[in-house]
């Protein structure tokens, strides 16, 4: 069994910043690509950023230059640093994480809980 917690998320103002956190337990051999997805009211979960196992990543243009997303691989955790946040980032932000358990070596991508950002003054 592979278990995600989040963390990190909270009121802020425009302009400000947050960090968030994911930290992946459990029966896992490798962890691959780990990213950060977004959910608003009223609207379709969407990817934000990926961050692949060789340290690569990909950036929704809306957040580039803003966002900035990293791992510790010896903690297993991914994390997104968040700048000049805006009130259009507001979201539960969902962290994925996807790897191999180390029981049978079996493929897995997990869903954090989600953590909720809401940018306002």
């Amino acid at each position: 069994q592979v278990q995600l917690v989040e963390s990190g998320g909270g009121l802020v103002q425009p302009g400000g910043s947050l960090r968030l956190s994911c930290t992946a337990s459990g029966s896992i051999f490798s962890i691959s690509a780990m990213g950060w997805y977004r959910q608003a009211p009223g609207k379709q979960r969407e990817l934000v950023a990926l961050i692949t196992g060789g340290g690569s990543t990909n950036y929704k243009d809306p957040v580039k230059g803003r966002f900035t997303i990293s791992r510790d691989n010896a903690k297993n955790t991914v994390y997104l640093q968040m700048n000049s946040l805006k009130p259009e980032d507001t979201a539960v932000y969902y962290c994925n994480v996807a790897g191999r358990g180390s029981a049978d070596l079996r493929y897995f991508e997990k869903w954090g809980q989600g953590t909720l950002v809401t940018v306002s003054s």
